[in-house]
């Protein structure tokens, strides 16, 4: 206390000035119009700008949330969208709305992203408890992620398109022809489309999508556009390099995407057992 009272001593001839000065503003602004006109005016813009700023900055810091909320909507325009979505043959028949087949959409923000390893995982905010199950597809706006690996009750594991082992149904759009996408653990903007057999046409900048030939994605998600097209060596079918059309150096929020339909679709794959026993 005696050092702050000791500077305020030393210091007191400055002090003094700065009070008559504040003096000597107020009682020029008070009784001169035009002085006080040009002070207020002047003051205004300095309490514009310094609001703005403040303004500025809290919208900055407010973003995140912003996008979360984003997300969430769309994810919800997605659902009703898809209510929607017409087959291709342009008949429509009344059937009961229990049985058509249709997708729901989810928002989720991405918490950890691996791109440098050849199995590459990444992990989601969303758990079980935000209704997120294994197995449902995970895209973005640019293209196909990944699908969910594990889920704990407020996070999920995902496996990564950038992974070895996983294969994305697709097709190309400009033929209709199916085959499978799959990373080859090499560049993560890049990835293989499989099985095309060698007869089928295929062009340097045709879009790949997903098939809807599987329970995990609806048909038409983005996966990559096509850059190279080589005879593959000692096989039957074409060696095609896709660019991925997602970014995954800039993974922010994704979309999870659950086939209404999937347990129903599931049963049908698994063996059943004759009358005698057998499977």
């Amino acid at each position: 206390m005696q050092s702050i009272l000791l500077f305020l001593y030393r210091i007191r001839v400055f002090l003094i000035f700065v009070f008559l000065e504040t003096i000597a503003i107020y009682l020029i602004v008070s009784n001169n119009s035009q002085q006080g006109a040009v002070f207020f005016n002047s003051s205004n813009r300095l309490s514009g700008s310094v609001l703005s700023t403040q303004n500025n900055i809290i919208e900055y810091f407010s973003l995140s949330s912003v996008n979360k909320s984003l997300v969430d909507k769309n994810a919800e325009l997605l659902s009703e969208l898809e209510k929607y979505r017409q087959t291709k043959d342009g008949l429509v028949f009344d059937i009961d709305s229990s049985l058509v087949t249709g997708f729901q959409f989810r928002g989720a923000k991405v918490i950890n992203n691996s791109i440098n390893l050849s199995q590459n995982f990444i992990t989601l905010n969303k758990g079980a408890k935000h209704g997120v199950k294994e197995g449902m597809g995970v895209f973005n706006e640019e293209g196909v992620v990944g699908r969910i690996k594990g889920v704990t009750e407020n996070y999920a594991s995902v496996i990564s398109l950038l992974h070895t082992e996983l294969l994305v149904s697709s097709k190309i759009v400009s033929n209709e022809v199916f085959g499978s996408t799959k990373w080859d653990g090499r560049n993560p903007k890049f990835a293989k489309l499989l099985y095309v057999p060698r007869h089928v046409v295929v062009k340097e900048g045709d879009q790949v999508v997903t098939s809807g030939y599987n329970a995990i994605f609806p048909e038409g998600i983005p996966i990559g556009t096509v850059v190279e097209v080589k005879p593959g060596p000692e096989t039957n079918y074409l060696d095609i390099t896709i660019e991925l059309g997602t970014d995954f150096t800039k993974l922010s929020y994704v979309y999870l995407v659950e086939n209404n339909a999937v347990e129903e679709i599931n049963l049908l794959n698994e063996p059943k057992e004759d009358t005698d026993g057998r499977q």
